[in-house]
């Protein structure tokens, strides 16, 4: 075998390491699921994302409620200026239906006119304001019971491994391949650097 073979043999064996050690280590991010015990050498392995799962739970709950979305959020966008005119509209037409049928016919048209104009006006001012308050006090309470972060890392614990596996491979696909090739391609550059060592040392 001449030399170069040989660089070329040892340079092939490096790049079949370095895919096969990558290959290994995308697996380990999820696998074993359960803990595996090797008695001999007293250790035990498990994939990185169930052995450190909660962690990773809470870390995504707290990154959630607090960078991305809060309870304050959902109920401020929930209760938008429109919808506060629309109730208010809602109240007025409702107020001006009981003045109709409550009051007895005899009392003149202008009064109660007058009546209802009065009436709009302590509702456009006083409903607009209970509103406005409610909105703060629904966010305050909420705010305190509601916990998005806790959600989130609920549910995060309850996913199955398995399923979550399939769901990142499936969407990093293409990048975890540049990783087993960068692997291979290191590998095989490796392994010509450690011929080229060994046959001239």
């Amino acid at each position: 075998m001449t030399i170069m073979m040989k660089i070329l043999f040892l340079g092939s064996i490096g790049a079949v390491i370095g895919w096969v050690t990558n290959i290994l280590a995308i697996k380990l991010i999820f696998r074993p699921i359960k803990p595996v015990n090797i008695p001999i050498i007293n250790l035990k392995i498990e994939g990185l994302i169930p052995k450190r799962r909660k962690e990773i739970a809470k870390s995504i709950g707290d990154v959630v409620e607090q960078e991305l979305i809060s309870v304050e959020d959902i109920i401020t966008n929930m209760i938008k200026e429109e919808d506060k005119e629309n109730l208010i509209k809602a109240v007025k037409l409702k107020a001006d239906e009981i003045i109709e049928q409550k009051l007895p016919p005899f009392i003149p048209v202008t009064f109660k006119g007058m009546i209802k104009e009065y009436l709009d006006k302590i509702i456009q001012e006083e409903i607009g304001q209970v509103i406005g308050d409610l909105s703060g006090y629904l966010i305050h309470k909420s705010a305190k019971r509601i916990k998005i972060g806790k959600m989130v890392e609920d549910k995060i614990n309850e996913f199955d491994l398995e399923k979550l596996e399939e769901i990142i491979i499936s969407i990093a696909k293409k990048e975890l391949k540049h990783i087993e090739v960068l692997g291979l391609i290191l590998g095989f550059f490796i392994g010509i650097l450690q011929g080229i060592i060994v046959i001239n040392f």
